[in-house]
């Protein structure tokens, strides 16, 4: 007479858990074990029916937390509210990322502006374009920008009138 084997969610719900088949994700966990210096936790735990449900321990090793960060035993939270609280966090390494990528950027618009070269440019006497701006009360026009004429300024300060 042989006996059945119950099926692998019992088996866990009595706390037999057997070897992790990773499956397509056995490289990345490996890769992950490496990174974190520490072995993967098992990904489930009997929950209340005795069906297998999501452990903290491994949502925390999944986010490259260390241990105990959300699942210590002395900050008394239940599964529910640990599961709450990794949801909610952020992962440190992307949070390290996106803080590299922001200070990158901030210095990038706080670097000083080219500075003009040193040796003025050779003019050529028969072209108007290389020919520097005129100045106009303090302020410098770039080249091809239109300035407003003395009558052109009055025409728009004066009120409009309805015709």
């Amino acid at each position: 007479m042989t006996t059945t084997r119950a099926p692998r969610a019992r088996r866990t719900a009595r706390g037999e858990p057997g070897p992790v088949n990773w499956g397509e994700y056995a490289a990345a966990v490996h890769r992950w074990e490496l990174i974190t210096s520490r072995a993967a936790p098992y990904p489930t735990q009997p929950g209340r029916h005795g069906r297998p449900v999501l452990a903290p321990p491994f949502v925390e090793w999944l986010m490259g937390l260390p241990p105990g960060w959300v699942t210590a035993g002395h900050l008394e939270l239940p599964r529910t509210a640990q599961l709450r609280a990794l949801g909610n966090g952020v992962v440190p390494q992307q949070a390290a990322r996106a803080l590299r990528h922001l200070l990158d950027d901030l210095t990038h618009l706080h670097r000083p502006p080219c500075q003009p070269p040193v040796s003025p440019p050779q003019r050529d006497k028969r072209s108007r374009a290389s020919r520097p701006s005129r100045v106009d009360s303090g302020l410098t026009h770039p080249p091809g920008t239109a300035q407003a004429t003395p009558a052109a300024r009055t025409r728009r300060s004066a009120p409009r009138t309805r015709r």
